[in-house]
């Protein structure tokens, strides 16, 4: 799927975690590394924040038992660990 500016919050969700087998077991990530090169900045920067906070849930939740939440980077980005 091309991501865009009218791209749903569903389906940046939907991309983020599928993109999350890519990832290997023990590497650390932030959401923006699930997108492909510029696709991040066609997001718009409400929905970018958005993304994070469902994905963050996602990991404290269904997503428990894959990746875990480490802390932030200085820009304030949450760093994942694939489990």
């Amino acid at each position: 799927m091309k991501v865009n500016v009218d791209t749903s919050l569903n389906d940046l969700f939907n991309i983020a975690t599928t993109t999350l087998q890519d990832v290997d077991q023990g590497e650390e990530f932030i959401v923006k590394d699930l997108f492909r090169g510029v696709e991040w900045k066609r997001i718009a920067k409400g929905n970018r924040t958005k993304l994070g906070s469902m994905f963050f849930a996602f990991a404290n939740g269904e997503g428990n038992e894959l990746i875990q939440p480490l802390g932030k980077t200085p820009q304030n980005q949450q760093i994942y660990k694939k489990l």
